[in-house]
């Protein structure tokens, strides 16, 4: 994904501070567009401005105010950032406040159920080619097949390289993104067969490509894109109509597919204690607490749990008979 074009007299600083952020192991490309809609902003109403003032700050978040509040967030949340790398380097500037703006909404995570999963992956299935986006037909059956079958990011499967992809053996290396760390993960047979097939009909169009989803352009999609396909096809099936609580979201491939794998091991009676850390590194959590959420979001793992934690539990402590 190219960086916007800075053309504002804090372009040279722009250019620096995206590249610190990514030798720190952060993609930077989301809040490196961002800065370029501040960019844009700062060059039509605050041309001459040499410093970041609390006055283009505010005229920013005035213009981002009708946004969605997590949108909001990660329009404002960049500048802050560019604002304390200025003081850093010895230049003066205002940083935005922190709680400016709220905190992010959080939604309750949406796990699709196994007809939701089987309906939209049939309904994906008879994707047509578009002329805006002649190679979607081949990328949408794969990509959301991917998201759901690993637990991915949609940062990790959009930004896939050729050369993370292994496709004799199904290994798939996961660059680092948002100071999580690279790892290392296996595709499934069926997937990996899926993955061959795409690479040998995309490849006819693009013979030496980079980007192993690569758009019309060879480009990475973006995360709106993945957002637009979803919906696309979600809100048009009949599961959708009837789904309760918030709408679903791409990001519920990841949760779905972390609960449904704690599930399947307390159907099969796995040893949770030893496989949970396993869990944590194939989804690239950071720490056992982002992992702990999944344990939250599901009845009917709480109900299969609550009933072996029983079991367990007389085995450990059997009831004492007592007389009246």
């Amino acid at each position: 994904m190219a960086d916007p074009v800075f053309r504002s007299r804090f372009r040279a600083d722009m250019e620096a501070f995206i590249i610190q952020k990514r030798a720190a192991g952060y993609p930077y490309n989301t809040s490196a567009n961002g800065l370029g809609y501040l960019d844009a902003m700062i060059s039509k109403s605050f041309p001459d401005s040499e410093v970041l003032s609390k006055e283009i700050c505010n005229a920013w978040i005035d213009e981002c105010s009708s946004l969605h509040q997590n949108t909001l967030l990660r329009r404002v949340t960049p500048v802050r950032q560019f604002g304390k790398y200025l003081v850093g380097t010895g230049k003066p500037a205002y940083i935005i406040p922190g709680g400016i703006p709220r905190k992010q909404i959080h939604y309750d995570a949406h796990i699709f159920t196994e007809a939701e999963l089987k309906a939209f992956f049939s309904s994906i299935d008879q994707c047509r080619r578009s002329p805006f986006s002649p190679y979607r037909c081949y990328v949408i059956p794969v990509i959301f097949r991917l998201l759901y079958t690993c637990g991915l990011r949609s940062s990790e499967a959009r930004l896939l390289n050729v050369d993370d992809v292994d496709l004799d053996s199904g290994k798939v290396f996961i660059r680092g993104s948002k100071g999580w760390e690279a790892r290392i993960i296996y595709v499934s047979p069926d997937m990996l067969d899926l993955l061959c097939r795409y690479d040998y009909l995309i490849r006819r169009h693009f013979p030496a490509r980079k980007v192993f989803f690569p758009n019309q352009k060879g480009d990475y999609y973006s995360k709106s894109t993945l957002d637009i396909w979803f919906h696309e096809f979600w809100d048009t099936l009949p599961e959708a109509a009837v789904t309760k609580g918030n709408k679903p979201r791409v990001h519920d491939f990841r949760h779905s597919y972390c609960v449904y794998r704690l599930n399947q091991w307390v159907r099969d009676n796995a040893d949770l204690n030893a496989l949970y850390p396993y869990l944590s590194e194939f989804v690239g959590n950071s720490n056992f607490a982002d992992t702990d959420y999944y344990l939250t979001l599901a009845e009917p793992f709480y109900s299969e749990f609550e009933a072996r934690m029983r079991i367990v539990n007389t085995s450990i402590l059997p009831e004492v008979p007592y007389e009246d």
